[in-house]
């Protein structure tokens, strides 16, 4: 009976955490289309302007309603470097503004674009964006976050040597040993040891990435897993990784393979395609499963005022609920299986050839 009281009493408390959760969630969303709303005025709700500028990357931090944190703009023109914050493309009204520097400047769809006297965008002149935009504050955000986890985990590991461990550290041991007995050795084998550190920064900085993103209205947190630019680069990696680590089997399979030779000119070009179809999918498939987690839940807020009716909020926000919830498992398959997927590309790549002995 004391057993199950204990189990009883962590059950509740693990819903209580969830309500709070959907909470944080989805009343900022109702607020952030309520917002929209009033700013449009007369104009009809169009959820495309909106779930798109929250899906993707901007220069400024959007709060609570007309509310938004500036972040540093960083502008390369045949004029030199020049460095001011996002505010400046916003006057008092929070309407948006030229400013004036070495150019014009204005903000289009969020891009910085050079302007001429008449407020004309100027194609012909260059401008490289270098800004910290809330995409890249995110990632720093969750760069953050991890090295503060594991900080604390590595300093309680040297402190309690050789004790059971406590606090952080015993939430997150089973989660590294998970990584390294269910991922890296059964796909790499015996020398996973020396791929643990990038396959456990992978799975733990898409893994908070994804659980940050679920509040994607949250200040620094937004939907950075689903930014196509970032599973490239996470993707880039891997392959850099599985070709340098690949030994002579791995690229004999590719160039020599034990066929007939009328066949090299079909499976050669198959294979070294392979090289580069495998990070491709690594990349596309976390993109695509964040970012549509993320569009369907915007849409369901969104029909409260493409209605314009009450009457729709209690089924729009039950599906909402219901959605975050998947998204929450997705936040973690998803970690998992980039992890997994990389482990098992490196694993082929390192695995010795062994004849079969008859």
């Amino acid at each position: 009976m004391e057993k199950r009281s204990i189990l009883y009493s962590r059950i509740s408390k693990l819903s209580r955490i969830y309500a709070l959760f959907v909470v944080l969630l989805v009343i900022p969303a109702l607020g952030f289309s309520q917002e929209k709303a009033s700013v449009d005025g007369e104009k009809p709700y169009d959820p495309k302007v909106a779930i798109f500028e929250h899906i993707g990357d901007a220069h400024s931090w959007h709060t609570f309603g007309k509310g938004a944190i500036p972040l540093p703009v960083i502008l390369y023109t045949n004029k030199g470097l020049e460095v001011f914050m996002s505010s400046r493309f916003y006057n008092a009204q929070h309407e948006e503004v030229a400013y004036k520097g070495n150019y014009n400047y204005i903000l289009v769809n969020d891009k910085v674009k050079i302007t001429d006297d008449a407020g004309k965008v100027d194609d012909t002149q260059k401008v490289y964006d270098f800004s910290i935009t809330r995409n890249v504050a995110s990632m720093w955000m969750g760069m953050i976050i991890l090295l503060i986890i594991f900080g604390s985990v590595s300093a309680a590991y040297k402190k309690r040597h050789g004790k059971a461990p406590r606090g952080l550290q015993s939430f997150m041991e089973p989660v590294i040993l998970f990584v390294r007995d269910d991922i890296a050795i059964p796909n790499i084998g015996i020398k996973h040891g020396k791929y643990m550190s990038l396959l456990l920064t992978v799975f733990f900085f898409i893994l908070i990435n994804n659980l940050l993103g679920l509040v994607p209205f949250f200040p620094g947190a937004y939907n950075l897993t689903g930014n196509i630019s970032v599973t490239l680069t996470l993707s880039f990696i891997i392959l850099i990784v599985i070709n340098f680590s690949g030994n002579k089997y791995y690229w004999k399979h590719i160039f020599t393979p034990e066929i007939p030779l009328w066949l090299y000119i079909i499976m050669v070009p198959v294979e070294l395609i392979g090289i580069i179809s495998k990070p491709f999918a690594l990349m596309i498939r976390l993109f695509a499963n964040i970012t549509a987690g993320h569009i369907i839940v915007l849409s369901l807020i969104s029909l409260i005022f493409i209605f314009k009716s009450l009457a729709v909020s209690p089924a729009s926000v039950v599906f909402v609920v219901f959605m975050d919830t998947i998204e929450l498992l997705v936040a973690f398959l998803q970690a998992y299986i980039f992890t997994m997927l990389s482990a098992l590309f490196i694993g082929m790549a390192v695995q010795e050839h062994h004849h079969e002995v008859v």
